[in-house]
């Protein structure tokens, strides 16, 4: 959701600014400003964060411009390459405008993917807002080298973006992962923080890490119901002498539990058993995840009893590697899904 308890946010038909403190529905939350609550429709409040990047001042009490001789007129700087350390990044350069009073403000940006590796990747990239995809693209970028992949209006960041990859190796190498995936949500206040510590620094673009170092294929050993695994949809090589290899499903960013999505010999299965299966599922995924580092893992349990959800829940507070997690309403999956970080 595009709003949390606790948003500072602005209202506005008259400029204040308060604090959401409840939710009442899906169009609908409570604001206290100074110490007075009230409702509020969703459309009536905005980031007061959005507003201060990306609004002109209005014209009145404008100084007249002062001549400028042609030869006073600075040339353009060659645009500045993008200094990232080692592996895969997402880097945003700021594109400004200039207002009426000759201050810089944020018109939109200007997305790249950079690749700091010696290998050649395939890429699919989508970008969603507001939950529905809004551009795509499919390519490959060539080592150490950037890809242009488009720019994002400043007012399209402030409705819930989402920059969603999956990379491939364009040689394949049977001991590394055969893909990674990657999704960064953007929220409006950690967006401005980034550009004025870009701003301190005197940078002229602001990057996030997609991936350090190209993951390792996880091949794990267990001593598990072999049956039930192959029920699930799961290959399974059996090794005598080792008591069989199972080996990890690829990283995933969203993870569907609704067992008709698991295995298509769903209906002979007993609920003890479905919910067997649908936790086995959970926790190869959670370990995939941690293994290939990822930074989240949406995990789709439905609403149903909740006892799925539950026992989910469970599980994530024992593992050191879980950072937190939060199942609050999502424009895709309502109150169905647990958003899970990780730490590393």
């Amino acid at each position: 959701m595009k709003y949390q308890i606790g948003d500072r946010v602005m209202l506005l038909h008259s400029g204040e600014e308060g604090q959401i403190v409840e939710f009442i529905n899906q169009k609908m939350v409570v604001v206290d400003v100074d110490g007075v609550t009230f409702p509020v429709f969703l459309d009536q409040i905005d980031f007061p964060y959005f507003k201060k990047f990306s609004e002109k001042k209005p014209e009145s009490s404008i100084k007249p411009a002062s001549k400028q001789r042609i030869e006073d007129i600075r040339t353009e700087k060659p645009a500045a390459r993008y200094a990232v350390a080692e592996g895969v990044w997402l880097s945003f350069l700021p594109v400004f405008d200039k207002d009426v009073f000759d201050e810089d403000i944020v018109e939109y940006f200007r997305l790249s993917l950079v690749n700091q590796t010696a290998d050649t990747l395939r890429f699919e990239y989508e970008f969603t807002r507001g939950g529905a995809p809004s551009f795509s693209l499919r390519n490959e970028i060539l080592p150490f080298g950037d890809f242009y992949l488009h720019d994002v209006p400043i007012e399209e960041m402030n409705d819930a973006p989402r920059f969603v990859f999956i990379l491939m190796l364009k040689d394949p190498d049977p001991k590394l992962a055969p893909h990674f995936e990657y999704t960064l949500k953007v929220r409006a206040r950690q967006l401005f923080q980034r550009i004025e510590e870009m701003r301190a620094q005197q940078k002229a673009h602001f990057s996030y890490q997609m991936l350090e170092k190209w993951p390792e294929r996880v091949i794990e050993t267990h001593d598990q119901d072999v049956d039930l695994l192959k029920r699930a949809g799961y290959h399974v090589r059996a090794d005598k002498s080792k008591g069989g290899q199972i080996h990890h499903p690829p990283p995933q960013s969203v993870v569907d539990l609704h067992i008709e999505r698991i295995t298509d010999d769903w209906k002979r299965l007993t609920p003890l058993e479905i919910l067997d299966v649908q936790l086995g599922t959970f926790n190869r995924q959670l370990d995939s995840s941690i293994a290939h580092h990822q930074p989240k893992l949406t995990i789709i349990h439905g609403n149903g009893s909740g006892r799925l959800r539950d026992e989910i829940h469970q599980l994530l507070r024992s593992r050191s590697e879980v950072k937190s997690f939060v199942n609050q309403y999502h424009p895709l999956f309502g109150f169905g899904a647990t958003e899970i970080y990780f730490q590393y």
